[in-house]
């Protein structure tokens, strides 16, 4: 006797979304391990590195990125945005190498990246950050909760071209960013001469960015912008909270805004190549 009946369909188990973690690096084989570390459950790691001369590159293959290395600093903005071009997941997590997750971050981008894509709520998502400043944990002021979008869906940002201070351009159509909980850990400053060095370059960067997009200064707009910049870090966010760094912290970030306000004056200033006789006016 033969049995017949339907037949039952085949069945194709959902593929999962798949999480692209993309990191630029400059020489950064002393942080590098912990951050790649922190990002291990991620599908694809994509490190984009400027021409190390330390074994960065090494470091983050033995992690299994996929390493591109260019020979051109084009700023910030444009590097992080070759990150991105090369990033295939359907999910972008965009970390710096002195940073890392913590475990609470973590698990909920493991939770949120490995559900249904049509499922999320949102297309971007913001994390808030803690960031150590010579050897301490800042609570308050200016860098803390310093909460930023590094988690969206590929095809809904790019990065802006600035050289310094980048910012992701979403589109305007994915609706408004939700935010997730835990933190990202920063320690980028660990004495006074990296914070006077950063403060410098970063200073000339944004300088050179808002000066072409036809902003300008003067002496006076660039002390009133530093005082406020203290003013607003120390008080207004309470930095006195974080003790004596929080002081010294904040008295960096007025000098940095009244040297990038200054340095845009400065542009526009122009330059002898041959002084005049001190005696001539």
């Amino acid at each position: 006797m033969t049995l017949t009946g339907t037949r039952p369909e085949p069945t194709t188990a959902a593929v999962a979304p798949r999480l692209s973690v993309i990191v630029i690096t400059k020489n950064e084989a002393a942080r590098l391990p912990t951050c790649l570390a922190s990002v291990a459950f991620a599908d694809e790691l994509i490190v984009v590195d400027a021409s190390s001369t330390d074994n960065t590159s090494d470091l983050a293959r033995s992690f299994g990125a996929r390493v591109i290395i260019t020979t051109d600093w084009p700023g910030f903005g444009l590097q992080k945005q070759r990150a991105l071009d090369a990033a295939t997941g359907d999910w972008v997590f965009c970390i710096d190498a002195d940073e890392w997750l913590d475990d609470s971050l973590a698990a909920a981008i493991r939770q949120l990246t490995r559900a249904p894509l049509a499922s999320a709520p949102a297309a971007h998502y913001s994390v808030g950050r803690m960031s150590a400043f010579c050897g301490q944990w800042m609570r308050a002021g200016s860098w803390y909760p310093d909460r930023g979008i590094r988690l969206f869906k590929r095809g809904s940002a790019r990065f802006s071209p600035d050289l310094v201070h980048e910012r992701l351009l979403l589109d305007g159509s994915a609706g408004k960013p939700s935010e997730l909980p835990g933190l990202l850990l920063h320690n980028s400053i660990t004495g006074l001469h990296d914070a006077v060095d950063k403060m410098n370059r970063y200073s000339s960067g944004r300088a050179a960015d808002l000066h072409a997009r036809g902003r300008r200064s003067g002496v006076g707009r660039a002390v009133g912008h530093g005082l406020w910049a203290f003013f607003r870090g120390y008080m207004l966010r309470r930095g006195f909270l974080d003790g004596r760094l929080g002081f010294v912290l904040a008295v960096l970030d007025g000098q940095a805004s009244y040297f990038r306000y200054l340095k845009m004056w400065l542009a526009d200033r122009p330059t002898p190549h041959e002084l005049p006789h001190p005696d001539q006016r």
